[in-house]
């Protein structure tokens, strides 16, 4: 392998963020409780200035480097510089979680570096092999994350479960990846890719079938789903928010890179396993969603249904298809960051707002917050003019145009039962009367960069052309 500068300059946003968090990590250890602030801000600047390094890097097209393991292409640009500005949102509102649950220490954020960095990798990955390391090591980060507050009995539950299930998915990974390398000779896609021709069909399905069970585990999709309200309500609501939204954009990538890049030619294929994963999905996230009364279970049950909506623009197999989910991906990861950190502002100290009468009377309290927490919920409902009606919207188009009507009709039908658990947390807001009077005790950033979320939900929805055009951009 050769490691010349073009390698490395391809590489260099991953190299930036390894150091990022070797220099956070180290700073770190080195500080008192009351100066954790640096770390913080020195993760924060941190982000921003990858931003700036991914959209300043020199180089057009696709660059496919270190002998075809990793690519570097308009797809994975845009994605990156999306997970970086909403991991930058993910722990502005984490700080003020943690502090209130005295839980405030550099670790978080180097634990959320080496997170992203995962993240990353799987996003310009080119082989099963790359893939697989990116995906191991958010895989890690997070189970950690989840078991942050080591004096919770729950935490530590769900971080087993989370565990064990994850290293079952991992199983069923490489055992698919193990049957598709036999039947092909080659772990990298383009070898993959090329080599789908000649091969057996009956081991290609079959590592097929293996490949998209560890897909639907890792996605949370029904019905290898049942980690996903465990690890959500057993979690700090300061790591809930960030598994909660960032990894779905990570979870489009992966599934692009192995079935679109890798298995493209077997589309038919693994078509009607998606099909029948996203009707499961929807089907079982929005009716299951309706008897929660522990809103952090009922946004749990949430995703799973958007990761069923997401899977419809990936199965359609067209370029407005993938702008679609691509789009989805990244305007949910916005969403639920949101709902999250709605959450965070409720909460204070020795008080974790984790039900859904915990919102009670939130328009008395703060007619603004009420108001940005009705936007988000609208827009996860699919009402117009917010986001989230059009990103619902062109995945459902996606699938049209290729002639599954049901399918487009099984989606809306489901995402108006969904409607049903939005609304209830609009009229608890509205309608009800607080429990308490208690100030919101969030700081002024928090508060900024709430607002900024709630309004970037509705302004995305009068203008989504702005946005879109980038996705349809990465396949055009």
């Amino acid at each position: 392998m050769n490691f010349d500068m073009n390698n490395l300059l391809v590489s260099l946003p991953e190299i930036y963020l390894l150091g990022l968090a070797s220099l956070v990590l180290l700073i770190d250890v080195f500080l008192r409780q009351d100066q954790r602030m640096l770390t913080y801000a020195l993760t924060q600047v941190g982000l921003v200035g990858g931003i700036f390094l991914i959209a300043l890097l020199p180089g057009e097209g696709r660059q496919i480097v270190f002998d075809g393991h990793y690519v570097r292409d308009a797809m994975a640009d845009t994605l990156k510089i999306s997970m970086l500005v909403l991991t930058f949102g993910a722990f502005l509102y984490a700080k003020h979680d943690l502090q209130s649950r005295k839980l405030f220490k550099g670790e978080f954020y180097v634990l959320g570096l080496l997170a992203l960095l995962g993240m990353m990798v799987m996003v310009s990955a080119f082989s099963f092999l790359t893939i697989y390391l990116g995906l191991e090591l958010l895989a890690l980060s997070l189970y950690a994350m989840v078991a942050f507050d080591r004096d919770s009995p729950m935490g530590s539950e769900a971080a087993m479960k989370y565990f064990l299930l994850g290293a079952v998915a991992s199983g069923m990974l490489l055992y698919g990846i193990s049957m598709i390398y036999g039947a092909t000779g080659s772990i990298l896609f383009s070898g993959v890719a090329a080599g789908l021709l000649g091969a057996d069909k009956l081991v290609l399905v079959f590592g097929l079938v293996f490949l998209v069970i560890g897909l639907a585990f890792k996605l949370g999709a029904v019905p290898f789903h049942m980690w996903v309200p465990d690890v959500y309500e057993g979690s700090p609501t300061s790591a809930t928010l960030f598994i909660g939204s960032i990894p779905k954009i990570a979870a489009f990538a992966l599934a692009m890179r192995l079935l679109v890049d890798g298995l493209g030619a077997l589309h038919l294929d693994w078509q009607g396993m998606l099909a029948i994963l996203a009707v499961l999905s929807m089907a079982v996230g929005n009716v299951i969603a309706i008897a929660q009364s522990n809103i952090k279970r009922m946004l749990a049950y949430s995703t799973i249904s958007h990761v069923g909506f997401l899977m419809l623009g990936i199965l359609a197999g067209t370029p407005d298809g993938f702008s679609g989910a691509m789009f989805y991906a990244i305007t949910y990861a916005l969403m639920a960051l949101g709902g999250f950190g709605v959450l965070v502002l409720l909460g204070r100290e020795g008080f974790s707002a984790e039900r859904l009468t915990d919102l009670k009377g939130l328009n008395k309290r703060s007619p603004w917050f009420a108001g940005m927490m009705l936007l988000l919920m609208f827009s996860m409902a699919g009402v117009p003019p917010t986001v989230g009606f059009f990103s619902k919207l062109f995945v459902l188009q996606a699938v049209i145009d290729i002639g599954l009507v049901w399918l487009a009709l099984v989606a809306v039908f489901f995402s108006i039962i969904g409607a049903f658990y939005y609304l209830r947390v609009v009229k608890l807001m509205y309608f009800d009367e607080p429990d308490t009077d208690a100030p919101l005790t969030a700081g002024w950033d928090t508060q900024a960069a709430l607002s900024l979320n709630g309004l970037a939900v509705l302004a995305l929805g009068i203008f989504p052309a702005s946005l879109l055009s980038f996705c349809q951009l990465a396949f055009a």
